[in-house]
């Protein structure tokens, strides 16, 4: 048989599409993924040694995301992935038998999230707009700040009372639990926006660039208490490090910032993949360095200052290199969540941690809530619009799996059984705050978005029917 006649065998025969083809893709991309570290580590991958444990946890949650994501209930935006990613590293974790053989070394899970650490704040800094920013003025800044910090106070207040955290250890909790989640928020508001809701007012834009300065600001007074939390010597020195921390992150952020406006410059080839791998670069350099300097809280700082300073610079420009940042992203996000659900033993949790823990977060939403509907009281908004961006400022993801854990993995470098219990209810907190508020918050703006804010078609017509009366 001729070359000839097989190749048009070959191209008659029906290709399969759809569905069926990604699922098939997907699963041998799957099977390649643990063939290519098999044969190259070989036993390493056996089940009940670190790389099988890695390889296994990843597929589990780029699964458990997709399955999330196809829940579909009507008018209501998609579940977010992430929620199914933190239930497969759960799973995983606790299943008898399974959890043997998915073993995962602390520290290489310690420096994989410290590694998506850098890019959710690499990824934070490139999207803060200050264009955004001078466009809402006063109110952006209102909605970031207020409920943000007053949450972070109440819970500080409350946990240190309902379940006995010290004042430093209580606002190491409020921040990791004030910060809004972009996963949830953004995707939301712009089915809202592509829909035409609320879009007269501004009102997805506002939220989307207010989380943007919500999360910075929750992660810089996350930072100061965490500079805090394992200083030694007294009170002021503690309140002193955690500043100077700060101090650093900033200087640092900046200088690494410029530089990179210079270099690479805009001259030389392949422009976007060398800005990308220097920033990318950057970012988890400063985040690992600032462990080994002992200043810990400084290294996220610098890098959200170092990402903002190069977008800033680098103007349109940034968009190629945000887009290769959230494809590395798509990477570490499965590995991420996973692995923040990996380190909950459901077996060894205190009863007492996790009812206290709730109404701890309990107490916090509520006054976010609150505060957020005060906020925005005299903003231009009617009661509807303003319920609305209240209900839209509850869910908590991303932050809260990315840095829930950087006080726990401190605390076991040190060796202080102490402080490694602050820290892991630190993290059993932070991981409810994520199973509760993510899918409560995606429900409520998919419902309550096209009830309370008025479409743009709907809102030209009001004003047409009032002028005519």
């Amino acid at each position: 048989m001729s070359d000839s006649s097989c190749c048009i065998r070959l191209h008659s025969c029906p290709k399969p599409h759809g569905f069926l083809a990604s699922a098939i893709t997907k699963g041998l991309l799957g099977v390649l993924l643990f063939g290519v570290v098999w044969s190259i580590v070989g036993p390493e991958c056996l089940p009940g040694r670190n790389l099988f444990g890695l390889v296994i946890l990843f597929l589990s949650a780029v699964c458990g995301g997709k399955l999330m994501g196809m829940i579909r209930l009507p008018t209501l935006p998609p579940f977010p992935p992430l929620l199914g990613m933190l239930l497969m590293g759960l799973i995983l974790r606790n299943v008898p038998y399974v959890s043997d053989a998915v073993y995962i070394d602390q520290k290489w899970s310690s420096s994989l999230r410290s590694v998506a650490l850098a890019i959710i704040l690499t990824r934070a800094g490139l999207g803060l707009n200050p264009a955004a920013l001078r466009r809402l003025k006063a109110v952006c800044v209102r909605v970031a700040v207020g409920p943000c910090t007053t949450e972070a106070c109440t819970v500080a207040v409350v946990s240190h009372f309902l379940m006995g955290l010290p004042w430093i250890w209580g606002f190491i909790l409020g921040f990791v639990l004030a910060a809004v989640s972009p996963a949830v928020v953004v995707p939301s508001m712009l089915l809202l926006q592509q829909a035409g809701f609320g879009v007269q007012k501004g009102i997805p834009t506002l939220l989307m660039a207010a989380g943007s300065f919500d999360d910075v600001l929750a992660i810089t007074g996350f930072t100061t208490c965490l500079g805090m939390a394992f200083g030694t010597g007294s009170t002021w020195l503690s309140l002193g490090k955690g500043v100077l921390e700060v101090v650093v992150g900033i200087f640092a952020g900046g200088v690494l910032g410029v530089l990179l406006h210079f270099f690479p410059s805009d001259d030389q080839a392949d422009l976007v993949l060398r800005r990308s791998c220097m920033l990318l670069g950057l970012s988890v350099f400063s985040v690992f360095a600032s462990h080994s300097a002992g200043l810990g809280g400084a290294g996220g700082l610098c890098t959200l200052v170092l990402s903002f300073i190069a977008g800033l610079s680098w103007d349109s420009k940034k968009g190629p290199v945000a887009a290769v940042v959230g494809r590395f992203w798509d990477v570490f996000q499965p590995l991420l969540f996973g692995l923040i659900g990996a380190e909950i033993t459901i077996s060894t949790l205190n009863p007492n941690t996790v009812g206290l823990g709730m109404a701890t977060l309990c107490v916090g939403v509520v006054v976010r809530v609150l505060v957020t509907f005060a906020v925005v009281l005299f903003a231009g908004f009617n009661l509807k619009e303003k319920i609305f961006i209240s209900l839209a400022w509850l869910p908590k993801a991303t932050v809260q799996a990315a840095i829930g854990s950087t006080a726990l993995d401190m605390a076991r470098s040190v060796g202080d059984e102490q402080l490694e219990r602050y820290g892991m209810d630190v993290l059993t907190v932070a991981v409810l705050a994520i199973l509760v508020t993510a899918p409560i918050g995606a429900i409520a703006i998919g419902l309550a978005g096209p009830r309370l804010l008025q479409k743009e078609r709907d809102l030209m017509v009001t004003i047409s029917t009032t002028a005519m009366l």
